[in-house]
């Protein structure tokens, strides 16, 4: 085959591939909701305030254009009544539920943390109240099941933390926080109710979890 001559078909080159900026290439007039639209479905995802100049950037617009559609959209949420609405707060943008309906909303929250934890959840939060700092296997010996979930839920709503190791076995400590005194409307573990003496001394519990292992 002469050096001049096309390749079969079959062996055509593949295209070159394209550069993800222009993979990403967009205009924002082409979106339904245009700009406005654009500026919403990304405020929707941010967890903390966002500058104008990186909206700008996200939405390649000038930054004058985003923080006119920013007012734009903050105006219009209030003629609206809705019951959000959108704050320039810490340098950055953010939406934010209206000050307005704070008592439905704190209702709702209330409501579905409580619905939320279980009673697996309270019994474990208790064990740990009362014996921290206290390991897994501890508080697993104490309740006769694996809490290995259950913790995961409780560090995950921030009700108790990681407070170290166990010197002698390395196991991850475990204790409650700030927050978990706050929600009990407790000044500090002082003010617990006296349930201590009903649970296993901890020497005990070393026993316990031997006889479960063997």
């Amino acid at each position: 085959m002469s050096e001049h001559e096309p390749p079969p078909a079959d062996e055509a080159p593949e295209p070159a591939p394209v550069a993800a900026e222009e993979q990403l290439a967009f205009d924002v007039a082409d979106f339904p909701g245009g700009i406005h639209g654009a500026l919403e479905a990304v405020l929707m995802v941010v967890d903390e305030p966002v500058t104008s100049v990186s909206l700008a950037s996200a939405l390649e617009r000038p930054v004058a254009d985003v923080e006119a559609a920013l007012g734009e959209l903050e105006d219009g949420y209030a003629a609206q009544n809705r019951g959000f609405t959108l704050r320039q707060v810490g340098g950055g943008w953010r939406m934010y539920s209206r000050h307005e309906y704070a008592p439905v909303v704190e209702r709702f929250v209330l409501d579905g943390q409580q619905a939320r934890l279980t009673q697996a959840s309270l019994e474990t939060l208790a064990v740990i109240a009362y014996r921290q700092p206290v390991s897994r296997s501890r508080v697993a010996a104490v309740r006769g099941v694996n809490v290995d979930g259950v913790i995961r839920t409780l560090l995950s709503r921030g009700l108790i933390e990681e407070l170290g190791h166990d010197p002698e076995s390395t196991a991850t400590l475990y204790g409650t926080t700030s927050y978990f005194l706050e929600r009990l409307g407790l000044q500090s573990l002082d003010d617990l109710p006296a349930l201590a003496p009903y649970l296993p001394e901890v020497d005990m519990l070393d026993e316990i979890a031997e006889g479960g292992r063997g």
